[in-house]
C-alpha cells in the first residue's frame, strides 16, 4: 500500500472510530495499561509515556482523539481534581512539623526566586503582568518523584532531604493562592480591587471552613464507622468533589478546593487500605487521562514551527532549572549543608507534575495562558521529570556514606524484633487452600519448634447475613477438615497445634482478631500467584491483614517443603534505617534446619573497595544489634542495578526473604517500580515476604508488593 493511501485509511478510519465513544474509551485503556509499563523499563517516568500518548494521538499526531470530546473532557476534569486531592493527601504533614522553621525557610526561597525569576521571562515576552505572575507561580511547586529512591537508599532522615520534603506544603498552598487571585483579576480587571477584595475574604472563609470543618467531620466519621472500608472510601470521595462544587460557586478555582480536602482529611485517613484504594482509584484511570488530555493540548507543528514556541519554551525550562539552583544554593548558605546535600535538594525540587501541570491547564481554560504557554509548560514537564530523578539517584548515593555515619554516631535505637522471650511463642497460620497447606504448616512447626512455642491453625467460616444455614454448614464441614489435617500434621511435626475455627463476616478482620486474641508472635500465610482488579481495586485478603495486624506478617511462596531449605538470602537495601527482622526470621529458620544465613547488600558499582570494606563492617555490626546465637554471613556487592544483582545472586539460594517494601508515590501514583516488587515477580526459588506491624511503619506510604498476592 502506498504511503498517500495509508494515511487516507488511517484518517477514515478515524472519523469511524470517533463516532464511537466505546471505541477511544477502549483505546484510553490500552494506553494505560502499556505505556507506563513501556516506559519505566526504559527508567523514564510514566507520565512522560501517557503525555507523548496524547501527543500522538491528538490534533498534533493521527488526530484519533478530540480535545473536545465530552468523554475525555469529563474523565480529564475528574483526574484534575483528583490529582490535586492526592496531592494534598500526599502531603507528610509530621515531617512538616518535624522541621518546620526550616522547611518554612526552604519553600520561601523556593517559592519566591522562581516566582521572580517566571515573571521576568514573562514580561520579556511581553505578557501582561496578571499572565506573568501566573507563569512565575507555576515554576515555584514542585513534585518529589524521586521519593522512592531516597527512600531506598534511605536519606530521608538526611535534613536537608527532610525539609526539601516538608518544603512542598508551602510551595504547593502558595501557588494554588497565587492563581486563585490571577484568575478573577483577570476575570474581573485589575482595577476591580473591591471584588478582588472579595475573592480573598471568600478565599480565607473557605480554607478555614475546609481545613477545621472537613478535618472534624472526617476525624468523627471514621471513628463512628469502625470497620466499613466503603463507607470511608465514599466518605473521602465525596468531600473531595463536595470542597470542588462549592470552590467553585464562590468563585474560587476547583483545584484548590480539592487539594485543601486533602489536607484536611490527611490525618484523618491516615496510612490503611482505605487510603491505598483512594490513591489506586485515581491512579490507573483518572490521572492518567488527564496527562494524556494534557498531550491532546500541545500544539507540536506550533512549537516546531514557532520561533516565539521555542524560544518561550527555552527560557521557562532554562529559568527553573536556574531559579531552582538558586533556591537551593541560598538554603546551602543559610543552613550550612554540603554540595552534595544542596544538589540533591535541587533536583529532588526540580521536577514540575501535579501542582504545575494542574494551574497551567486552569490557566489555559480561562484564557490567561495562551497555547504556547501551555505547550512550554508540558515540555518543562517532561524534561524536569526525567531530569530531575536522574541526578537524584547520583548525588542522593553521596548522602548515604554521611548518614551512616552518622546514624552510628547517633547510638540508633535496638531494631525492632519478633518477640520470641515471652515464654508463649505463639504462630497463627491461617489455611485456606489444601494443596499449599502442608508446606504452610511445615514453616510453621519448624519456626516454632525453634522458639519452644505453638501453632494455631486458624480457618475463617465467613458467614454474610443473607448465608442461609446449610451453605454456612458446609462451609463450617470445610474449615473442620482442613484444621484436622493441619493438627495431625503439626503432631507429626512434633509441635503443640491449637486449631482454631472462626466464624467472622470477612476473612481478613477474622484474622487480625483471632491473631490478637491468641496474642500471637506471628502470622505465616500464603501467597498465590493470581492478580485481578477486584483485588486491586477493593483490597484482598493478604492487604488488609499487613494493615490491621498487631504482630509480623510473613507472606510465603514456597516451591519446595522448607526442609530442603539449605541456604538463605537476606537483601537489605537500606543500612541507615534497615528491616532487620526478615534476617531474624531467617536466622529462625536456619537454626531449625541447620541452614546458612546470608545478608546482602547492594552499593552503586563505582563505590571503592575501601568504601565497601566499611559498609561490610556497618552492615555485620547493624546485624550483631539483634544478638543471634549465630551470626549470618555478610556480603557487599557492587553493581549498577541492584534487582539484577540479587536475582544473580538468588541463584545460589533455596529462599530469599524479603520485606515488604512500602513506598510514598508520586501523585498519581506513576512512581518507578520497587525492587521488591520486582524481585518478586521474578525470583523463581521460594520467597517469604516478611511485613511489619503497620504501627511501626512511618512516613508516607503506599502498599506495593501486597497487591500482587492472594492467599491459598
Amino acid at each position: 500500500m502506498e504511503p498517500s493511501s495509508l494515511v487516507l485509511a488511517l484518517e477514515q478510519n478515524s472519523e469511524v472510530l470517533g463516532k464511537e465513544p466505546l471505541v477511544p474509551f477502549a483505546i484510553l485503556l490500552v494506553i494505560l495499561l502499556v505505556v507506563p509499563i513501556l516506559f519505566e523499563r526504559l527508567r523514564l517516568p510514566g507520565i512522560v509515556g501517557l503525555v507523548l500518548s496524547g501527543l500522538v494521538l491528538g490534533p498534533s499526531g493521527w488526530n484519533l482523539f478530540h480535545t473536545k470530546s465530552p468523554m475525555i473532557s469529563l474523565l480529564s476534569d475528574i483526574g484534575l481534581v483528583y490529582l490535586m486531592f492526592v496531592a494534598g493527601l500526599e502531603v507528610d504533614l509530621e515531617l512538616w512539623r518535624r522541621r518546620q522553621s526550616r522547611a518554612l525557610g526552604f519553600g520561601c526561597v523556593s517559592f519566591t526566586v522562581p516566582l521572580l525569576i517566571g515573571t521576568l521571562v514573562g514580561r520579556f515576552f511581553h505578557f501582561g503582568w496578571n499572565t506573568s505572575v501566573l507563569i512565575g507561580s507555576l515554576l515555584t511547586s514542585y513534585s518529589l518523584l524521586a521519593y522512592p529512591i531516597i527512600n531506598r537508599l534511605g536519606v530521608i532522615s538526611n535534613q536537608a532531604v527532610t525539609i526539601t520534603i516538608g518544603a512542598t506544603l508551602f510551595t504547593d498552598i502558595s501557588a494554588l493562592i497565587v492563581l486563585a487571585i490571577c484568575i478573577p483579576a483577570f476575570q474581573m480587571g485589575m482595577s476591580n480591587i473591591y471584588q478582588i477584595l472579595s475573592v480573598l475574604v471568600w478565599l480565607i472563609v473557605y480554607s478555614i471552613v475546609i481545613l477545621v470543618g472537613f478535618d472534624w467531620a472526617g476525624r468523627e466519621f471514621f471513628r463512628r464507622s469502625g470497620d466499613d472500608e466503603g463507607n470511608k472510601f465514599v466518605f473521602v470521595l465525596l468531600t473531595v468533589f463536595l470542597a470542588a462544587v462549592v470552590a467553585q460557586m464562590i468563585g474560587i478555582e476547583k483545584i484548590l478546593g480539592a487539594f485543601l480536602a486533602g489536607l484536611a482529611v490527611n490525618e484523618a485517613v491516615g496510612e490503611g487500605p482505605v487510603k491505598e484504594k483512594i490513591v489506586f482509584v485515581g491512579s490507573v484511570l483518572f490521572i492518567p487521562i488527564f496527562f494524556i488530555n494534557l498531550g491532546l493540548l500541545i500544539d507540536l507543528p506550533g512549537l516546531v514551527n514557532s520561533l516565539f514556541t521555542l524560544q518561550l519554551t527555552s527560557l521557562i525550562v532554562i529559568g527553573l532549572i536556574a531559579s531552582k539552583f538558586i533556591a537551593a544554593w541560598l538554603a546551602k548558605v543559610f543552613y550550612g549543608y554540603s554540595w552534595q546535600e544542596m544538589l540533591t535538594m535541587w533536583s529532588l525540587s526540580m521536577p514540575q507534575v501535579g501542582t504545575t501541570l494542574a494551574a497551567t491547564f486552569v490557566g489555559y481554560h480561562t484564557g490567561l495562558l495562551s497555547s504556547a504557554v501551555l505547550t512550554s509548560v508540558v515540555i518543562l514537564m517532561l524534561v524536569t521529570a526525567t531530569l530531575g530523578p536522574l541526578i537524584t539517584s547520583r548525588t542522593a548515593r553521596a548522602l548515604t556514606t554521611v548518614s551512616m555515619t552518622a546514624s552510628v554516631d547517633a547510638n540508633l535505637p535496638e531494631p525492632q524484633v519478633i518477640e520470641t522471650q515471652n515464654g508463649n511463642f505463639t504462630i497463627v497460620v491461617p489455611i485456606y487452600n489444601p494443596h499449599t497447606q502442608q508446606y504452610l504448616v511445615e514453616m510453621a512447626a519448624m519456626l516454632a519448634r525453634q522458639a519452644q512455642g505453638r501453632i494455631i491453625p486458624l480457618t475463617i467460616a465467613t458467614a454474610a447475613a443473607q448465608m442461609d444455614a446449610p451453605q454456612l454448614e458446609s462451609t463450617l464441614q470445610r474449615s473442620e477438615r482442613l484444621l484436622a489435617k493441619a493438627t495431625s500434621q503439626s503432631q507429626a511435626l512434633g509441635v503443640e497445634a491449637s486449631p482454631l475455627l472462626r466464624i467472622d463476616d470477612a476473612s481478613a478482620p477474622g484474622i487480625s482478631r483471632a491473631a490478637r486474641e491468641q496474642k500471637a508472635n506471628l502470622i505465616v500465610m500464603g501467597w498465590g500467584k493470581r492478580t485481578g482488579l477486584r483485588a486491586r481495586l477493593f483490597g484482598n485478603v493478604i492487604d488488609n491483614v499487613l494493615w490491621s495486624s498487631h504482630c509480623p506478617v510473613a507472606v510465603t511462596r514456597l516451591v519446595e517443603s522448607p526442609k530442603k531449605i539449605q541456604r538463605i538470602l537476606v537483601p537489605v537495601e537500606n543500612l541507615i534505617t534497615p528491616t532487620l527482622q526478615p534476617v531474624q526470621f531467617a536466622q529462625m529458620l536456619a537454626e531449625a534446619n541447620q541452614a546458612q544465613v546470608t545478608v546482602l547488600n547492594v552499593c552503586d558499582r563505582r563505590t571503592s573497595s575501601s568504601k565497601i570494606a566499611w559498609r561490610r563492617s556497618q552492615l555485620a555490626l547493624l546485624v550483631s544489634k539483634l544478638a543471634l546465637p549465630n551470626s549470618p554471613e555478610v556480603q557487599i556487592i557492587a553493581h549498577e542495578n541492584a534487582a539484577q544483582a540479587i536475582l544473580q545472586a538468588a541463584r545460589l539460594y533455596d529462599l530469599v526473604v524479603l520485606p515488604f517494601i512500602r513506598n510514598r508515590t508520586s501523585p498519581g501514583g506513576l512512581a518507578l517500580s520497587d525492587v521488591t516488587t520486582q524481585l518478586a515477580s521474578q525470583l523463581t526459588c521460594s520467597i517469604v515476604m516478611l511485613g511489619e506491624p503497620q504501627r511501626l511503619q512511618t512516613g508516607n506510604i503506599t502498599s506495593v508488593a501486597p497487591n500482587t498476592t492472594t492467599p491459598v
